[in-house]
């Protein structure tokens, strides 16, 4: 059942799309927008930063109620950003080009952000595979082994968190904080609601919220993006080191770990000090694995401990491999963490 906001005038909406590169999924994100009931106004701003006019073209032809923005600097933190200096909603909703607003996703949205007097508003990342790997990784990304106690990604109790994925805000409370920083390539959203939290704010998970996500589709954009992850998540501790838990430090003890296995095996150490790390390690990722397959049912799950692996090294290696100030890497696509 669709849930309508409580008061007589909904508040005005703007949905904010960041998209680059993005004319085969874009369709598919607006379609989920334009699909939703709500007795409010609502408008679509999508700030493209694209290599090519493609993504722009499909939208002015198919989309015209649409407003295109342009994003010449790429980041999904700048076209975030310029597409909020134009919008006109009372609430900011966070939609990406890769993912789809379940049914009834901004009516509940807006109920929930009314009713808990949050800054922001999130829910589960449905993670959807339509390949063998795609549902590989999608069960990866919803296991404890792939994502830790991250509520978004595994459900859980409604309540305040650390982060919210995309999210639903407040104009004015955004405003005050000034948006996202367009300097994050990586992790822009924890960013912006450590600051949300540093002010007193409440970050608020809702279950019955859901936006669908389409992972990456190779180990090789699944390890860029965990590496990515990681190197950005060590400059958000520099700016925020309260923000740091107990499952962000796994992957760069793990990756130390082995390093120091490799490291005894040159200097003679016993074998079985030597392989007692890295045998441990690809034990739990197997027997994990075969849990998660026979639980879920899901032959994909033999694809498991690769993937698992792939996430938690790259993040754990990008981790001790910042990006250098004024040397930030050009983003492969607008994407979120």
């Amino acid at each position: 059942m669709t849930v309508q906001p409580s008061v007589a005038f909904p508040p005005s909406v703007s949905v904010i799309i960041p998209a680059r590169n993005a004319e085969a999924t874009i369709a598919e994100a607006l379609d989920s927008v334009f699909s939703q009931e709500y007795a409010g106004s609502v408008e679509v701003i999508v700030a493209d930063g694209s290599d090519t006019p493609a993504t722009a073209a499909l939208i002015r032809r198919q989309y015209p109620a649409v407003r295109v923005i342009p994003n010449p600097d790429q980041h999904l933190g700048a076209g975030v950003n310029a597409a909020l200096r134009m919008a006109t909603g009372k609430i900011i909703v966070r939609c990406d080009a890769h993912t789809r607003l379940l049914p009834g996703y901004v009516c509940r949205v807006v109920e929930t952000l009314e009713r808990t007097g949050a800054a922001n508003v999130g829910g589960r990342q449905q993670v959807v595979g339509t390949t063998f790997f795609e549902r590989a990784v999608a069960l990866a990304m919803t296991t404890p082994l792939g994502s830790g106690d991250a509520r978004h990604r595994l459900g859980g109790t409604e309540g305040p968190v650390e982060t919210a994925y995309l999210g639903a805000f407040w104009r004015e409370t955004l405003d005050a904080v000034g948006g996202l920083d367009a300097a994050f390539i990586r992790n822009q959203d924890y960013e912006l609601n450590c600051r949300l939290r540093e002010r007193g704010e409440t970050v608020w998970f809702d279950p019955e919220l859901a936006v669908a996500y389409r992972p990456r589709s190779t180990m090789r954009a699944l390890a860029r993006q965990y590496f990515d992850y990681g190197r950005w998540k060590r400059v958000l501790l520099r700016r925020h080191p309260t923000s740091l838990r107990a499952r962000q430090v796994a992957a760069p003890l793990l990756v130390l770990g082995l390093v120091a296995s490799a490291f005894s095996v040159l200097v003679g150490a016993p074998w079985t000090l030597t392989a007692a790390g890295p045998l441990a390690y690809v034990f739990v990722l197997t027997v994990g694995s075969l849990v998660v397959g026979l639980c879920r049912g899901a032959p994909a799950a033999l694809l498991l401990p690769p993937i698992l692996a792939t996430m938690h090294l790259s993040w754990g290696i990008g981790f001790f491999f910042p990006p250098h100030a004024g040397r930030e890497a050009k983003p492969e696509a607008a994407q979120v963490e």
